[in-house]
């Protein structure tokens, strides 16, 4: 019992003076930030092209961890209208505040764009989306949203 109360007021007595880390691990501060609007033209710097694909500070990115319908070639009507809702709700998110960009396994798909997960307070961006049916989980294929 002794060792035990000992190790304690150490281990306190160095996380007072900054030589330990806290016991909890806490999320790490959202720093990105930006003001995105829908991409138009050429001149992509920050702004949102669906959603699941971003422009950050001059950088495309792929949100990693789910797959948006496509705006650009949809492969029907319903498709398009839930692309269209998808590309404005990440704009509306993005735009909620700071927000982290986390890489993963891979840093860019094939296509050159940077893949990474959007988090903010620690929870998937991405994962909102899914869960108001605007996207769904990346399963490493594109889903059809004709289907139904």
């Amino acid at each position: 019992m002794a060792r035990r109360s000992v190790f304690c007021v150490v281990l306190t007595l160095a996380a007072l003076l900054g030589l330990a880390a806290p016991a909890t691990s806490a999320v790490m501060a959202d720093h990105e930030t930006a003001r995105f609007g829908v991409c138009s033209g050429s001149g992509r710097v920050t702004c949102v092209v669906d959603g699941d694909t971003f422009w950050f500070r001059g950088q495309k990115i792929r949100i990693a961890d789910i797959n948006a319908p496509e705006v650009s070639h949809p492969g029907c009507a319903r498709e398009a209208a839930l692309g269209k809702a998808a590309t404005g709700r990440l704009v509306a998110l993005l735009n909620q505040g700071p927000f982290s960009l986390a890489a993963g396994k891979r840093d860019q798909d094939r296509y050159g764009r940077l893949l990474r997960t959007v988090t903010r307070s620690g929870a998937s961006v991405g994962g909102a989306l899914v869960r108001e049916g605007l996207a769904e989980e990346w399963k490493g294929y594109r889903g059809n949203w004709c289907l139904g």
